[in-house]
């Protein structure tokens, strides 16, 4: 079922009033089987309508007053105008859209070639999507447990430029509460379910009994600190883990992932954002992983990490961290089929890369991070990940989001 939303309706008081009704009606009706709410303009207070039907010409100043009244044309609010053909409906959406423009808010046009334009009201329900998930971002809380990893030169942002640009608050935490809370657990916290995982193992890898029972003790002190700090998602500083407890992160931040927490490594803000805005955009669960491979005349992309969200994979068996060849790393065989690429990144948070592609084949190949896949993308954008990379993780979303996306970062973020 569609989530409510409210709409107004401006229209010139020159226009005939049956005319209007019969030009606007089907338009009107349409939104209410969408379960929008209809309300004057003049009752309109502090809360933007989502929608903005502009039924006629001369409606330009009515549009601006409501920017004005309410605040709207922000980046969780943006100014939506629904334009149609008749009664000069559009040529006011461009003047209006111009003006709000120029002064700095933020819109968009919704044309409608008609009210039966199926694929104008996809776009009209993906819009108001979008500023659900503007809004979602706007209160979500991420945890950065411990700083991010060294390494990360390029992949550690401001966390108030990703509150000021993208909206989420990031809740720094110091490591130490994790050891805390796996000494304060009892040695079988988590076994249940780490016996469930080894069972729908497809064989036997290296880890042994003790290293998931040290994992899944992980898994049950991080659920604990995503509840009581009300967190949408975390990413945490998971190599000092290895190095203090001989134990990795790498099964726990999967398990999460699978209880619909988004969950990222090696304290990177970029790369869980991205994970972020795939769960609350496009309700899809992601892969964060390193490109081992890019080849741009062949389009060429090789991407592997050592965790993997088990609902995203065919299969899996349990193996060692690669680099440290200690705890649990998970080796999930992708399935071939389209996906999306994308990279968040920038000093302030404003770029945004992109890509689709295909995944030909899952790999399991020595010398890498256990999870594996090949892909094919476009050369150009092979070729810009070596021009003018934003880091070194990449998100992986399964399916064709590219335009989606691209068009949302452009309304709420750019």
């Amino acid at each position: 079922m569609s989530q409510p939303f409210i709409y107004t309706v401006v229209a010139s008081p020159l226009h005939d009033a049956a005319a209007l009704h019969q030009a606007v009606s089907a338009y009107t009706r349409a939104l209410d089987a969408m379960s929008g709410q209809s309300i004057l303009p003049e009752s309109v207070t502090d809360e933007a309508p989502a929608l903005i039907l502009v039924g006629t010409g001369g409606t330009e100043h009515a549009v601006m007053e409501l920017a004005a009244r309410t605040g709207a044309g922000d980046r969780a609010r943006p100014v939506l105008l629904l334009a149609h053909p008749g009664h000069n409906s559009l040529p006011a959406a461009l003047e209006a859209l111009a003006r709000l423009q120029s002064d700095g808010l933020r819109g968009r046009i919704l044309f409608l070639d008609g009210a039966g334009d199926a694929i104008g009201w996809e776009y009209v329900a993906e819009a108001l999507a979008g500023v659900r998930a503007a809004r979602a971002l706007a209160a979500c809380r991420i945890g950065l447990l411990g700083a991010p990893s060294d390494w990360l030169v390029a992949s550690s942002p401001d966390p108030a430029a990703m509150r000021r640009r993208w909206g989420p608050t990031v809740v720094k935490l110091p490591v130490d509460w994790l050891y805390d809370r796996l000494a304060a657990l009892p040695p079988d916290a988590g076994a249940e379910r780490a016996a469930r995982t080894v069972a729908g193992a497809a064989g036997a890898g290296e880890p042994d009994e003790a290293a998931v029972g040290a994992s899944a003790r992980v898994w049950a002190a991080l659920a604990a600190l995503v509840e009581e700090e009300r967190l949408d998602a975390l990413t945490m500083r998971c190599f000092d883990l290895i190095r203090e407890r001989t134990v990795t992160g790498c099964l726990a931040l999967a398990w999460l992932a699978d209880d619909g927490i988004v969950a990222g490594c090696e304290g990177d803000l970029y790369s869980t954002l991205g994970l972020l805005l795939a769960d609350r955009l496009l309700g899809r669960r992601a892969w964060m992983a390193n490109p081992y491979r890019i080849v741009p005349a062949a389009g060429k992309l090789g991407l592997a990490h050592c965790t993997v969200p088990f609902r995203l994979v065919d299969g899996y068996r349990l193996r060692t961290h690669f680099e440290s060849g200690v705890g649990v790393g998970i080796q999930g065989t992708f399935r071939p089929g389209p996906v999306t690429l994308l990279r968040v990144g920038g000093r302030d948070l404003e770029a945004l890369w992109l890509a689709e592609g295909e995944i030909t084949a899952a790999g399991t190949a020595d010398g890498l991070c256990r999870t594996q896949v090949a892909l094919r993308i476009d050369p150009p954008d092979a070729a810009e990940l070596l021009a003018a990379p934003l880091g070194n993780h990449l998100v992986l979303v399964p399916g064709r989001h590219r335009s989606r996306l691209r068009a949302w970062w452009e309304l709420h973020i750019r």
